[in-house]
């Protein structure tokens, strides 16, 4: 057992959304006080890198309603009811860039903001990817616009913050670590 584990003592449901959910849990602490944990529930996401025959990643670019500006990001997207993380990453892909593979590789798992919130990301990496003839189509509320790039082109998006958030800086590190793109 964990030396510093939170024994439940009670939930309350704050919030049930269309990606999250809110709930506030009484807990018991280590030492025998009781505290507050406000905590963000979410069904998990997965992310892709894609990489281009050339040796590129496909990203996209959209606009953050939470941080009022667009970012350039891996594709990514959450996980419906059920559906096991691969399948996702591959519907995933084919709506947000138009792309498939037979070649999509399982890189890590990681959770995303473990202070306050309980999603895990899911990253793959796909290789050889093809367009897709009648791609499928996104979510109604999504504009996402493709941005291929090279590894330096990429950390100088980082540079200029265009590339800002952790999914992505991540995968960055990953790709040239690994070597994966030019």
């Amino acid at each position: 057992m964990d030396k510093f584990a939170e024994k439940t003592l009670h939930t309350e449901r704050i919030f049930q959304g269309k990606v999250i959910s809110l709930q506030v849990d009484d807990v018991q602490l280590p030492d025998g006080n009781t505290s507050k944990r406000e905590i963000v529930k979410h069904p998990g996401a997965v992310a892709i890198i894609p990489i281009t025959e050339d040796g590129k990643m496909v990203l996209v670019e959209q606009y953050r309603k939470a941080l009022e500006r667009s970012l350039i990001e891996i594709p990514a997207g959450k996980l419906e009811s059920g559906e096991e993380p691969r399948t996702t990453a591959f519907r995933e892909l084919e709506e947000e860039t138009g792309y498939t593979t037979n070649d999509l590789q399982y890189i890590t798992s990681f959770a995303t903001s473990p202070g306050f919130a309980d999603e895990v990301i899911h990253l793959y990496v796909a290789k050889n990817i093809t367009v897709v003839e009648n791609k499928r189509a996104g979510d109604d509320d999504e504009f996402v616009e493709l941005v291929e790039v090279t590894l330096a082109e990429a950390e100088q998006l980082e540079q200029d913050n265009r590339i800002w958030d952790a999914k992505t800086a991540y995968a960055i590190m990953y790709a040239r670590w690994k070597g994966i793109v030019k």
